[in-house]
């Protein structure tokens, strides 16, 4: 297994492609061959140092994965040798206030596996058993390695509680914006999705979304004339941006929904007066449960997304660097799938 590459992470914007070090599987642990990692804006914000705190350098990053199982550590229920997976990649304590609630999802020590502990992209990865989920057989690796987003945004949807007929709008349109609308809209749900980049907002459109690029648009004005002055029953923020954070209480009808889902590194304005005057519901979205996944998984199997064309380009692993920069950048590019090793 010598052949097999890992990207590290090193700080200061800077990865390097060494030889991976494959973990021998301890008890009730697996080994996956990863075949295909996306990179996410998770993945950018440490790239730009934002996590420095948390990431072990140089540490191994990734977690929008897909391969198929290497390795046992111990007898281990569900799961052999060749199994075609993804990975959950949480890692609760189990034993805080948030983990016996049943909220291990957002535990108070959470291992975020790829940030806080080495992630996948690298040829050979070893993982918690309770974090696989099989892959079924006709779903390609490439489209399984998108599965943790589109978990994501089953999670968003689901907290926000969105049934057929209502009116979304997701301010924010890369990739778990666009994945957002699409699952709100496989719920039946009219959905308008708000994102700066033309190329993103085309692609939208392409898809069945109604996207408009707010500097062209007056969003908040569309919403009102499209509703009868009611305002919509969900407002999605996947923006993380100071004028998404303004406009998410401007646009929910009396009563309606809030999911803030984006990521804000620094403290954000939010008109906190029309959340008492319209008795806004503000509820925050973090990562995903087991069940999202299933869903996720199901929904991917059954062909209704444009996965094909939701991934951009698919890059080998030691063109990472450049990959990432192309994402910052911005421009034509939605998901980038890395190749971490032969599928």
């Amino acid at each position: 297994m010598s052949h097999l590459k890992a990207a590290f992470y090193d700080g200061n914007q800077t990865i390097r492609i060494g030889e991976c070090t494959p973990v021998p599987p301890g008890l009730s642990e697996v080994q996956i061959r990863v075949a295909y990692c996306g990179i996410c804006g998770t993945d950018l914000h440490v790239f730009h140092g934002a996590m420095d705190k948390r990431v072990h350098i140089p540490q191994v990053l990734g977690h929008e994965m897909s391969g198929t199982i290497a390795a046992l550590g111990s007898p281990i229920e569900g799961f052999a040798p060749g199994d075609r997976v993804t990975v959950r990649p949480l890692a609760p304590c189990g034993d805080c206030p948030a983990c016996r609630a049943g909220h291990s999802h957002i535990c108070h020590k959470l291992n975020f596996i790829g940030i806080d502990t080495p992630g996948a992209l690298q040829g050979l990865w070893t993982v918690p058993s309770h974090t696989l989920h099989h892959l079924p057989a006709h779903l390609s690796l490439a489209h399984g390695a998108l599965i943790e987003p589109i978990a994501v945004a089953c999670h968003d949807v689901r907290l926000g509680g969105v049934t057929e007929g209502e009116y979304v709008v997701v301010l924010g349109g890369g990739p778990i914006g666009l994945l957002v609308g699409l699952v709100a809209k496989s719920k039946g749900a009219r959905v308008v999705i708000s994102e700066v980049n033309p190329f993103r907002v085309q692609l939208a459109r392409e898809f069945g979304l109604d996207a408009i690029i707010p500097l062209d648009v007056d969003l908040e004005q569309k919403v009102m004339d499209e509703t009868g002055a009611t305002g919509a029953d969900v407002v999605f923020e996947v923006s993380g941006s100071a004028t998404g954070a303004e406009m998410v209480t401007k646009l929910p009808r009396a009563r309606g929904r809030i999911v803030v889902v984006a990521i804000f590194s620094q403290p954000a304005k939010i008109d906190l007066f029309r959340v008492f005057w319209r008795e806004l519901q503000l509820r925050g979205a973090r990562v995903y449960e087991p069940e999202d996944f299933e869903t996720a998984i199901a929904l991917a199997a059954s062909g209704t997304l444009p996965l094909d064309r939701i991934v951009t380009s698919v890059q080998p692993l030691e063109a990472l660097s450049d990959a990432m920069h192309q994402l910052e950048q911005g421009g034509p590019v939605m998901k980038i799938l890395v190749r971490c090793s032969e599928d």
